[in-house]
């Protein structure tokens, strides 16, 4: 039978432990930037599906509006009025939502390019 000195040893010898310990440093910032760069990505889509929402409220809003102008006996001219506001109304949030768009992409490609 062996005879234990009762000391344990390590389970890899000094040389492999080192490399290990360089291998996992190398492992973790090769993923960082990826990381980063996946999350600055996520950032950019929260913002696009915030603009939506935006926009699909804008949209609910004006119908629920132009259910007002139906109720009651209306005048054609009075339907016109309500229904030309109602087409600016969703027109302008309509500009702002492209503009918001052509801002994302390049916020985007600024993220993208502070995390490179």
């Amino acid at each position: 039978m062996t005879q234990s000195t009762g000391e344990t040893t390590s389970a890899l010898p000094p040389a492999s432990d080192a490399m290990l310990q360089w291998w996992t440093q190398q492992l973790t910032q090769g993923t960082t930037p990826l990381a980063r760069m996946q999350f600055a990505w996520l950032e950019s889509l929260a913002e696009a599906m915030q603009f939506e929402a935006e926009c699909l409220r804008a949209l609910a809003e004006s119908g629920e509006r132009m259910a007002g102008c139906y109720s009651g006996e209306a005048h054609p001219h009075e339907l016109h009025e309500c229904y030309q506001r109602l087409m600016q109304d969703v027109a302008q949030v309509h500009w702002q939502r492209l503009e918001r768009v052509a801002e994302l992409s390049e916020d985007f490609r600024q993220r993208i390019w502070e995390e490179i």
